[in-house]
C-alpha cells in the first residue's frame, strides 16, 4: 500500500505519516512550507495550487491519498473567507477529481464545526449541518465538493484535535497549552459552556488507516468517546499532571473576544465507527493518560 499524505506537517498529518509507516506501508507527502523530519519522499505542494496536484500524483503513484491540509485558523477564515473557502472548499473537490481520474482512492478531513451546537446529543453523521461561521461554512463546502467528484471518497470529521507531533514529538494543542500554564502555577480560566469530544490525532490516524483497510467509503465520525467542557478536559490534564487542580478556573466562552462564532456544542457521535471496526473509541481520560510518558 503506497499512501500519499497531503498535510504531512501538520498535527494529524504526521500522526497518518507515523501510524503508515508503523504498518509497513509505503508512506510519501507533502508539505506547504516546513519540511518534516521524516525518512520519506517530500515533495512540496500549496494546497491553493490544487490544479497541479496531479503532477504530485504522477510523482508518487499512491493507492491512496489522505488530504490533512486546511486552513484551520478559525478566526483567520472569518477574516479572509476567500481563502478558507479556496483551500477547505474548492481545494479538496479539486484533490478528489484528479484522484478518481487516477483510480486512487482519496480520504478527506473535516470537523465538527459543520454543525451550529443547536443539539444537546451528540452529533450523528446523519444530523443536518448549518455552520455558523467562515470556517464551518468552508468545511462543509469541502465535503461536498469530494462527494461530488468521487463517490467512493472516505470523509472523516474530527474535533478539537490535539496530541504529539510526530516529526517534533512535541505535544500540540490543548493539552500543551494546558500544561505549560500549569507548570508555571498559572491559573487556567476554561470554558465550561462549549462541549466538545477531543480527538487524539495519535487514535484518529490509527482509525483512518483501519477504515481504509477495510476499503470504507461513507462519511465517518472519528473522536473520542466522551463529550466534555475545555474545563472538564483541563480538569482530567491537571489531574494527570499531579498538579494543583484549584488553578483550574471555570469561565464562559462570553469572556472571550474572538472574530468567530464557535458552536458551544459540537460532540460527535461515534456509535458507526465503533460498530464498524467492532471497538470502543477511548475515553479523553484513557486518551490522555496513553501518551503522558511520552511527553514528560
Amino acid at each position: 500500500m503506497r499512501l500519499l499524505v497531503v498535510g504531512a506537517n501538520g498535527l494529524l498529518g504526521s500522526n497518518v505519516v507515523d501510524a503508515g509507516q508503523q504498518r509497513g506501508w509505503d508512506v510519501c507527502g507533502t508539505y506547504h512550507s516546513t519540511r518534516p523530519a521524516f525518512d520519506v519522499p517530500l515533495a512540496q505542494f500549496d494546497l491553493g495550487d490544487y490544479e497541479e496536484f496531479g503532477k504530485i500524483l504522477g510523482e508518487y503513484e499512491p493507492d491512496v491519498v489522505v488530504n490533512c491540509a486546511a486552513m484551520t485558523d478559525v478566526d483567520g477564515c472569518e477574516q479572509d473567507p476567500e481563502r478558507a473557502q479556496l483551500l477547505n472548499g474548492d481545494a479538496p473537490g479539486g484533490l478528489a477529481a484528479q484522484c478518481d481520474d487516477r483510480d486512487v482512492e482519496f480520504v478527506h478531513i473535516s470537523t465538527d464545526y459543520v454543525f451550529d451546537g443547536a443539539a444537546r446529543n451528540p452529533y450523528t453523521e446523519e444530523a443536518a449541518p448549518n455552520p455558523v461561521q467562515a470556517y464551518g461554512e468552508s468545511k462543509l463546502a469541502g465535503e461536498r465538493a469530494v462527494r461530488s467528484e468521487s463517490e467512493t471518497a472516505l470523509i472523516a470529521r474530527l474535533s478539537f484535535v490535539w496530541g504529539i507531533h510526530r516529526s517534533t514529538d512535541d505535544l500540540t494543542g490543548f493539552p500543551a497549552w494546558v500544561r505549560g500554564k500549569l507548570r508555571s502555577g498559572e491559573a487556567v480560566p476554561l470554558f465550561t459552556d462549549q462541549w466538545v469530544t477531543p480527538t487524539r490525532a495519535g487514535q484518529a490516524a490509527d482509525t483512518l488507516l483501519d477504515l481504509i483497510a477495510r476499503e470504507k467509503v461513507e462519511l465517518y465520525h472519528v473522536a473520542c468517546a466522551s463529550c466534555v467542557t475545555p474545563y472538564e478536559f483541563g480538569t482530567v490534564i491537571a489531574e494527570q499532571m499531579g498538579a494543583d487542580s484549584a488553578l483550574v478556573r471555570e469561565g464562559t466562552m462570553a469572556d472571550v473576544d474572538r472574530a468567530a462564532t464557535r458552536p458551544t456544542y459540537s460532540c460527535l457521535d461515534v456509535g458507526n465507527v465503533e460498530d464498524e471496526l467492532n471497538r470502543a473509541q477511548p475515553t479523553v481520560r484513557e486518551d490522555v493518560a496513553s501518551v503522558w510518558n511520552a511527553v514528560q
